[in-house]
């Protein structure tokens, strides 16, 4: 039986359109769609068990992978299935659970799965930013309990002009890549990198993002209704005790209100906030907690949160005593290890990030091998936070999706301030070592310093500055350089980088309905006056890119050669370059531009003196002198005729100085002019029309003998005749021998 299905057009106003169908595919699933622009088509399911998990939180989980069939591909490597999510899969996941998560019900535990699948792709058609669509199509289609209708968008600008899900290539041309997710009438995430846009363009270009999203909600909507709505499923909610929220609150809120006001540290905090809870299940006898020590845990932090709230709202204090404009204090340096191409500390109040930069040659590139994306990263960095970094044992598990999220936003704020032009593979690592708030931004200005350090000539410094909001509905508060407790118990996470000039990325997660377009611009403004604060720290620290690398770190240097002489320059089997390399000390890479025609040759290594000796035995193959010009040579082989001589200029290039060119005066032995490493000027005739060999000379750029015009000259007339006499008496012995041959009959004939 042919299912029945259903489908939703959304006309992105250029010709594009994104259609949203249901009822063909994986219809076991609590709801499912297929999502498709172009050729490139998303499957969507979700899941959610009936039963709540015994936890006291959403176990949700958003999973996002590309298949290779999609692109007509296999996956490389030995096993030939995908495997674990590439970085790039991961990010999509990240993009898509920051804005589903919050619309869950808190109290709705249930395990629930967001499945997202590539099945095929169009190269014009970014899948990622559709996958928040699709996402929230299927669990609008299902009865899981959700909050209101979601969507994600891209929105670039070239020429001025926003441009929503451009293509790839439309996006290499834009200054500004974002992805927009938002409700009908709320901001809640945006992520993304500029090119030192303002404020302003950014505000602009989220506008523009929502009301694109607002259209993709109304197609859900209208596919929800061709299908009929299902009825929310039931589940049931936690337990709540009106008297023990009364109680607690009576004992622990002003307690609470007075540490969050001590201004004392993380540690000396959580101790106290310790002590008040234990002190409040003393209030319980052990019957009483077996039975509701629960909702005491439950209703303490909410207390703890509330008060902290207040104590903002009204006094403006924070939990360290700062006001909400203020920096925590800063310290920095650079050339901290020794033997690293570049390294640098960036400390902020309790939160401190060691960078360290490494160059290498085009073979340390990151490959990238998806299938909506193939290429290669030339700077990439990478972001660690150890389990020490908050006090905390625990097992290291491989790197975490947080990880990956963080080192990508630190990257994307620093990689368009790396010239285009950077001869090297720069790989940047921060060590996060310790953490009380944004060591996402501690690492852009980590990396910043380790960078100039390292002597990467970055085009201008970055630095970045993690905001935060507390608001009641009436009253708000923008927080500067937020603390961990802060980010937990906010109700945003706005993270800013950008260079004196305008910002290079954001990341941003809303939890808050209908935030106003009015504090978003204030959080910007405030936000640029701290990442200008803490830009000055870095500029104190290290004002410039250090003109050269260190000594011990490896030089770059790229020459070019025709493509016709690459084989030369490599050998027989790699013999050539292997020995080359090994008697330089160097790193040689070859990549061929099919663009030029010619290969471009990368050259690393800590020893001048052996850059400079592959460079002159690149030199010697291009080497192709110029007729009339004069040139120093050497004298590295003597013949009876002559001596072969090689360029200096041009190790390698031979060419044969007859003796007739040696000198003016007749020579009878070349060692009577010249001998072994003797070094002389010779000219350069090019290549001779009788010999077809190049000639050179030493004798035209001296001077002609004295009475040399007034030597006796050959007659040649009587040449001539010997030349002919010669001639008779060597056809007269052919037909001698031509004599000979004939039969022996026919000679005794004769």
């Amino acid at each position: 039986m042919i299912p029945q299905t259903f489908k939703e057009v959304i006309d992105l106003g250029d010709g594009r359109e994104i259609s949203i169908e249901t009822g063909k595919l994986a219809k076991q699933a609590h709801g499912s769609v297929v999502v498709k622009s172009g050729d490139t088509m998303l499957l969507c399911t979700v899941v959610s068990n009936y039963n709540a998990a015994d936890v006291d939180f959403l176990p949700l989980t958003v999973d996002y992978r590309e298949k290779f069939a999609a692109a007509g591909r296999y996956p490389g490597g030995f096993f030939k299935r995908e495997a674990r999510p590439s970085t790039e899969e991961i990010l999509v996941m990240r993009i898509v659970d920051r804005v589903l998560r919050p619309l869950f019900p808190k109290d709705y535990h249930a395990e629930t799965q967001v499945m997202i699948q590539l099945m095929s792709l169009d190269k014009d058609v970014m899948p990622d930013a559709l996958a928040g669509l699709a996402a929230s199509a299927a669990i609008q289609l299902s009865d899981i309990p959700f909050e209101t209708p979601i969507s994600e968008v891209r929105v670039a600008r070239i020429d001025g002009e926003f441009i929503i899900n451009p293509s790839l290539s439309q996006l290499e041309q834009s200054d500004i890549d974002m992805v927009i997710g938002a409700s009908e009438d709320s901001v809640m995430m945006v992520e993304g990198e500029m090119s030192e846009i303002s404020e302003d363009e950014m505000v602009e270009a989220i506008k523009v993002a929502h009301e694109a999203i607002k259209v993709q909600i109304e197609a859900q909507k209208r596919l929800v209704a061709q299908v009929g709505a299902k009825e929310t499923r039931e589940y049931e909610p936690e337990a709540e005790d009106e008297a023990v929220l009364e109680k607690v609150k009576a004992f622990a809120y002003d307690k609470c209100y007075d540490i969050a006001k001590s201004s004392s540290s993380k540690h000396d905090r959580g101790l106290a906030f310790a002590e008040v809870k234990e002190a409040l299940k003393g209030e319980y006898t052990e019957e009483e907690l077996e039975e509701v020590g629960g909702l005491v845990s439950k209703y303490f932090s909410k207390i703890q949160k509330e008060a902290v709230r207040n104590l903002v709202l009204e006094e403006g204090i924070r939990l360290d005593g700062r006001k909400t404009i203020e920096v925590r204090p800063i310290w920095c340096e650079v050339d901290y290890l020794p033997s690293t191409h570049g390294s640098s500390i960036f400390t902020r109040g309790e939160t401190q990030a060691l960078a360290t930069v490494t160059l290498g040659t085009s073979r340390e590139a990151n490959m990238i091998d998806n299938p909506s994306l193939e290429g290669e990263e030339r700077f990439y960095l990478h972001y660690n936070f150890p389990p020490f970094s908050t006090g905390e044992a625990r097992p290291l598990r491989g790197t975490s999706r947080r990880e990956i999220g963080h080192g990508n936003l630190a990257q994307r704020a620093l990689k368009r301030m790396v010239p285009a032009d950077c001869p090297y593979t720069v790989r940047v690592v921060s060590e996060v070592l310790e953490s009380n708030g944004s060591s996402s931004m501690a690492t852009v200005c980590a990396g910043t310093m380790a960078l100039m350090d390292a002597g990467v000539q970055m085009t201008k410094p970055v630095s970045g500055i993690a905001m935060g909001l507390i608001s009641d509905g009436e009253r708000y508060a923008v927080l500067s350089d937020i603390l961990g407790d802060e980010d937990h118990l906010g109700d945003m996470d706005f993270k800013v980088t950008g260079t004196a000039d305008g910002i290079t990325a954001c990341q941003m997660d809303i939890k808050i309905k209908g935030l106003s377009y009015e504090i978003l611009v204030n959080a910007l403004n405030q936000a640029k006056d701290g990442r200008m604060h803490i830009l000055g720290k870095l500029t104190d620290t290290i004002a410039t890119p250090n003109t050269d690398v260190k000594a011990h770190a490896p030089k770059m240097v790229t020459a070019t050669l025709p493509n016709d002489l690459i084989g030369a320059f490599i050998g027989p089997g790699g013999k050539v370059i292997q020995e080359l390399q090994k008697e330089t000390g160097t790193t040689i890479v070859i990549n061929e531009d099919p663009v030029t025609e010619e290969g471009i040759v990368e050259i690393l290594g800590t020893d001048q003196a052996g850059i400079d000796a592959v460079l002159a035995k690149i030199d010697s193959l291009t080497f192709k002198p110029e007729v009339g010009s004069i040139y120093e040579v050497k004298v590295i082989k003597m013949l009876d005729f002559g001596a072969v001589v090689e360029y200096t200029e041009a190790p390698g290039n031979e060419v044969l100085l007859h003796v007739s060119e040696l000198a003016w005066e007749r020579t009878e032995n070349v060692s009577d002019v010249v001998n072994m490493g003797d070094v002389f000027d010779v000219k350069y005739f090019g290549v001779d029309s009788r010999t077809r060999k190049e000639k050179v000379s030493r004798k035209a750029i001296l001077p002609k003998p004295e009475g040399w015009e007034d030597r006796p000259k050959r007659d040649n007339n009587r040449n001539r005749d010997n030349n002919n006499r010669g001639r008779d008496n060597r056809n007269r012995g052919n037909n001698n021998r031509r004599d000979d041959r004939k039969p022996r009959e026919n000679r005794n004939d004769d």
